[in-house]
């Protein structure tokens, strides 16, 4: 069946493609008035360091600063349209800090080091901005050196790009745009428990707006879903899977159901991320139905659907679809130390890991593993590909984060029912971090560390490397 036009056009292509064409995609296209927002460009002070030309320095004495200038603000627009460059010259302290006392509206700064040794990138991070730190290689790769490493020691929110890859900059940039839509996004919690305390960090480290939806709620929304769409996003799944196990036509309908009220309720409310306390609900009687196929189908999509009112999880799963493109795996870890694997477990998976525009995996159907109830998904996912698995807490403001290669999809009966066996570096270390940052991680396939790595820095938050 379709899905709203919303849906998928708010979300990047993929960054892999991104860097290919050297260019900031469009995070939005055109809306309607309720989400125009969206579309505004992201503002940047662009910040060109460099003392006087007639100075003896790196690059060298009498080196052209003005044509260097106009060379990389032209490159830079071209290669960001969706960006406004505001730019400025910093040729000590002092310009710096009057470029500050003028910035009240801008998101964030690049600061391109053309020479040395101005200050200006050191002053703008002292004073808690989001900044780029950019080295134009052997102009002001001393001062870049000194002026990262202090910023970092420091927590400030500072990123960093030395590469003779011009396209590695216009990635770094695009963490900006990352997270100016987060700014933008709401998320619908689906709980009848009070979510604030995770909600409110959420709110305020990400300008992301959390509603919540109570039970009786969503059970009015499937109430008045239309029964012609849901037999329609039933039908298409049965005939997709590669097989159906233990639910009936009429189950997986009636999931079809959730499906459809959980879509009304993202567009009502404008949202690109769902959250719903799935096992508390319907353990208390309180869900008609489980989620599990409507939350598989939001990843399909390229929206956000998260299990069990996880908000860590969602706000992680949202970050990650803006400067990815592609869907994550919410899921329990088990650990298996005479392989040296770790097993993502869940009854959620998508089965188009690479974005929706990307090829589909095979999956089954099958029922809720706990109860024996319901509808679930069981993916059966690529083998022999990198995957970053990471979690944001914004209460500890830090992102916990560990790779591993997907080496095999278990078929085991017992617990739930997708269940990805990957190869990682130090099992043994995954113990040491995972009581801190809660039972949940999510999974991504790509090698997307150092992205993760920039906007976390950006943001203010640690990384913990945990295997």
């Amino acid at each position: 069946m379709g899905h709203p036009q919303w849906s998928r056009r708010h979300f990047l292509t993929g960054c892999a493609a991104c860097a290919a064409a050297a260019r900031c995609p469009a995070l939005g296209a055109k809306s309607s008035s309720a989400t125009a927002a969206s579309t505004d460009k992201t503002v940047l002070r662009l910040v060109f360091s460099h003392i006087p030309p007639e100075k003896p320095t790196w690059p060298y004495q009498g080196f052209d600063y003005e044509k260097r200038k106009e060379e990389l603000a032209a490159r830079l627009r071209q290669a960001c349209p969706n960006v406004e460059f505001r730019p400025a010259t910093a040729l000590n302290v002092e310009d710096a800090k009057k470029i500050l006392e003028t910035d009240a509206e801008v998101n964030g700064y690049v600061i391109y080091m053309l020479g040395l040794w101005t200050g200006a990138g050191r002053t703008i991070a002292a004073a808690g901005r989001p900044a780029l730190f950019v080295d134009d290689l052997y102009g002001g790769s001393g001062e870049f050196l000194i002026a990262m490493s202090e910023a970092k020691r420091k927590g400030y929110r500072v990123a960093g790009v030395s590469s003779t890859r011009f396209e590695d900059v216009v990635q770094a940039i695009r963490n900006f745009e990352v997270m100016k839509h987060l700014s933008k996004s709401v998320i619908l919690d689906v709980t009848d428990r009070d979510p604030s305390a995770n909600a409110r960090p959420i709110e305020e480290l990400f300008g992301t707006k959390v509603i919540r939806i109570t039970g009786p709620e969503i059970n009015e929304a499937y109430g008045k879903a239309e029964q012609a769409e849901a037999k329609k996003a039933a039908a298409r799944w049965m005939k997709d899977a590669k097989k159906i196990v233990e639910p009936s036509p009429e189950e997986i309908e009636k999931s079809g159901a959730m499906y459809v009220a959980m879509r009304g309720l993202m567009e009502q409310h404008k949202s690109r991320a769902l959250t719903i306390d799935c096992l508390n609900l319907y353990y208390g009687g309180n869900l008609p139905a489980y989620p599990c196929l409507g939350l598989f189908q939001f990843l399909n999509e390229g929206n956000v659907g998260a299990c069990e009112a996880d908000l860590q999880s969602t706000i992680t799963m949202l970050l990650m679809a803006y400067l990815t493109g592609r869907p994550g795996y919410i899921s329990d870890p088990v650990l298996d130390t005479a392989k040296k694997q770790i097993i993502y477990a869940h009854c959620v998976a998508p089965s188009k890991v690479f974005g929706p525009n990307g090829p589909a995996s095979p999956y089954h159907i099958r029922s809720h593993s706990e109860d024996c109830k319901g509808a679930s998904v069981r993916s059966l996912l690529p083998v022999g590909e990198m995957t970053t698995t990471l979690k944001y807490h914004p209460i500890l403001k830090e992102v916990i984060l560990h790779q591993a290669v997907v080496v095999a999809n278990i078929d085991e009966d017992k617990a739930c029912r997708t269940k990805l066996a990957a190869q990682v570096k130090d099992v043994n270390k995954i113990v040491t971090e995972w009581d801190r940052h809660g039972w949940h991680r999510v999974t991504y396939y790509g090698d997307f560390k150092r992205p993760v790595e920039q906007i976390s820095a950006l943001l203010g938050f640690k990384v913990v490397e945990e295997g």
